[in-house]
């Protein structure tokens, strides 16, 4: 049984791969800084600004990793040394946050767990050789302040290129963010709000792309072969993307590579906060033809996210099927089932369904999307004659009180896991094991809310619901659907501590987040 996808069925040089990638991702800005004397890559955490709204508007105030959203494009090859030193210039304690990259757990990047949060005016030297190629992004980790960070635009991607990479003719970049922003563009601080926290989320009325409202266009050669590499950095909108004119293949999940390349059922792939795909398609053999990447929506008109529309040129000649990705060695071939240890996880809390309800209706109007441009809705006559104060007053003066709320926990909690809360991590884990010891973990939801939930510095395999069987894909996050279980397994070869959490910002700091201890 396939849970989320369905199975359908079943060379270009670096330096070419390199050039059509740098023409897809002209948008996004790549790490041209000089190396230290001692060859670390300085990315500075500071403030910068945003154009979000039209005008007459101002750009909004943002923090960028470099001042820019997203941050730097980090790209490595396999083998290859990543060191970055992180320079705070921020008013908020950060740290960098390896999203979904296997790595030493001092270097991984949780602030409280892991490392001393990087306060401001402060370095931190990360230095490590990631040991999976793929797809993954990095962002500040420090509760409770990691939604607000992620709200104001601190992430970016990084990509650790395969030896042989599969043939493509673009390699295009899309990271995904949603935006709360006041009448005059500036980002909404409401990040301790209580109904939020309880509720569906954080869901912002304006969506970008690589930084920049929606749609994101790019033109493509008639019969050309696209990698496409999705990443979402949402708060904790569940995007669930539909292709039109277009037959994907997906070939990673969260960074790993797949089993087998596979079509998704339906053309539709949910995508969760934190989530990570990379696809292959085949541009349309037609000249002028329009193909889209579209978010699909129940009770809407889907909203195009990206439009691709091939040239005038002349197309390509006919391609062999897409391939799938070597197996990575470095994953187990197996999973040894019998002998696990075994524990669930049950997640608790939240607004009651009849509260859920009458949340999503009252914030249906006031977190959908413009259908067209993917602009924040226009401000009400009223809300413009507001008085204006500086961008920053506000955030300021929250920001002492979360900086208050961290030191004497006194931070509100709503969610429980295994009928616990606790203000950033608890002292003690959930479990602790033995290095390569397999786990198998039940996620029970007992929450009115779908769930994202994560397991760092692992893989794991999606068990079937009905039989014993896994998917054929890796994944570090699942979705657990209100009043379900998901079951899951993976061999705990990482030592360190480890969280198991909620990739939902206001979840996250409000009592979804344990972790455990491999020895």
């Amino acid at each position: 049984m396939q849970d989320i996808f369905m199975l359908q069925g079943f060379s270009m040089s670096r330096r070419d791969m390199l050039k059509n990638t740098a023409l897809a991702v002209s948008c996004l800005p790549i790490l041209r800084q000089a190396k230290a004397e001692d060859s670390f890559r300085t990315i500075e955490a500071r403030r910068g600004s945003l154009r979000l709204m039209t005008e007459p508007q101002p750009e909004t105030i943002v923090w960028g990793f470099d001042g820019t959203v997203p941050g730097p494009i980090l790209r490595f090859k396999k083998g290859e040394e990543l060191k970055i030193r992180l320079s705070n210039k921020l008013d908020q304690p950060l740290t960098l946050h390896w999203h979904g990259m296997r790595c030493p757990n001092a270097m991984t990047g949780i602030g409280g767990l892991t490392q001393p949060p990087v306060s401001s005016g402060e370095t931190f030297d990360y230095r490590f050789t990631p040991q999976d190629s793929g797809l993954f992004w990095y962002h500040s980790h420090v509760l409770p302040w990691t939604g607000e960070q992620l709200g104001h635009g601190l992430y970016g991607i990084i990509v650790v290129d395969e030896e042989e990479p599969p043939h493509s003719d673009y390699d295009i970049l899309l990271i995904f963010s949603d935006w709360l922003l006041t009448p005059t563009g500036a980002i909404e601080n409401n990040f301790t709000d209580r109904q939020t926290a309880m509720g569906i989320g954080r869901i912002g009325s304006l969506i970008t792309v690589n930084g920049k409202p929606i749609p994101f266009e790019q033109s493509l050669t008639p019969r050309s072969r696209v990698r496409l590499r999705i990443v979402s950095a949402m708060d904790s909108r569940v995007m669930f993307l539909g292709f039109d004119a277009l037959h994907p293949r997906v070939i990673a999940v969260d960074g790993m590579p797949c089993d087998q390349s596979f079509e998704p059922l339906r053309q539709t792939i949910p995508a969760g906060p934190g989530s990570c795909f990379d696809l292959l398609f085949d541009a349309p053999e037609t000249e002028e033809t329009e193909a889209r990447l579209l978010l699909r929506a129940d009770k809407a008109p889907d909203l195009p996210l990206v439009l691709f529309k091939t040239t005038r040129e002349a197309a390509r000649p006919q391609l062999s099927p897409i391939p799938s990705l070597p197996h990575n060695p470095l994953l187990p071939a197996a999973i040894p089932l019998q002998a696990a240890f075994r524990f669930d996880l049950v997640i608790e809390g939240g607004n009651s369904p009849e509260a859920k309800a009458a949340s999503e209706k009252s914030g249906s109007s006031a977190s959908k999307p413009d259908e067209t441009k993917g602009q924040a809705a226009p401000p009400k006559a009223d809300e413009t004659q507001k008085p204006l104060q500086h961008p920053d007053t506000e955030a300021i003066s929250k920001n002492a009180a979360r900086k208050a709320e961290a030191a004497t926990g006194d931070a509100p909690l709503f969610w429980q896991l295994n009928g616990k809360s606790q203000p950033g991590f608890s002292t003690t884990p959930l479990f602790s094991i033995k290095r390569g010891t397999t786990v198998t973990l039940a996620l029970i939801n007992k929450t009115a809310f779908v769930q994202q939930m994560r397991v760092h510095g692992h893989c794991f395999r999606l068990l079937h619901d009905l039989d014993d069987g896994w998917e054929p894909y890796w994944r570090n996050a699942v979705l657990v659907p209100p009043g379900r279980t998901k079951h899951l397994a993976f061999i705990a070869d990482n030592p360190g501590k480890w969280p198991i959490e909620s990739l939902m910002a206001a979840r996250q700091s409000t009592g979804l987040a344990g972790w455990f201890e491999v020895i």
